[in-house]
């Protein structure tokens, strides 16, 4: 196959992703007209259609996160029951999904790891993604509980409350600086 600046590009077997000559993830075929993708003419460049010619942008994968405390300052943090850094320590958090908006997906992903609903408040601060992560970047929000139950759900395996002068091991770099930013 020969693009349109003349070079020789592989072509994709019919695999719904594929990997470009850049070692970055690559979709293998236009949503709208199912004809092989372009892999994208740089960094930051969109993937192009053979066929129809539609743009194809990678979006970022955006993280979002709580940092609560309790009545006695304790920071709230869950054991993550899967990798990256399966058993190590981690504000509750996940990924936003389309549509949803960064607090309710804080909210949500509180209620699915801890049983604790909270109110999302101000941004604590956004953190780069860290390699092997599949975040772009992490929104930290400050929150108080308004309710539930506290007990691990989703993908973690422990929950609980930590002096911040005395946390466990810590999955991620973001966790401890959203801790110190939030307290």
């Amino acid at each position: 196959m020969t693009d349109r600046a003349g070079e020789h590009s592989h072509s994709h077997d019919r695999d719904s992703h594929a990997h470009d000559d850049r070692g970055r993830d690559a979709a293998g075929f236009c949503s709208s007209c199912g004809a092989p993708l372009e892999p994208p003419a740089g960094p930051g460049r969109p993937q192009v259609c053979s066929g129809c010619g539609r743009s194809h942008f990678r979006d970022p994968k955006v993280g979002v996160g709580v940092v609560v405390h309790d009545e006695e300052g304790r920071l709230l943090l869950v054991r993550r029951g899967v990798d990256p850094a399966i058993g190590k320590w981690a504000l509750p958090a996940g990924f936003l999904d389309a549509a949803e908006s960064p607090r309710e997906a804080a909210r949500r992903e509180a209620v699915e790891e801890t049983g604790l609903d909270v109110a999302v408040g101000r941004v604590i601060d956004v953190y780069p993604g860290e390699p092997g992560s599949g975040v772009s970047f992490f929104l930290a929000f400050a929150a108080t509980i308004v309710g539930g139950q506290l007990m691990p759900g989703d993908d973690a395996t422990e929950v609980g409350f930590f002096p911040l002068d005395d946390l466990p091991e810590i999955a991620f770099a973001s966790t401890r600086a959203a801790a110190g930013d939030g307290a």
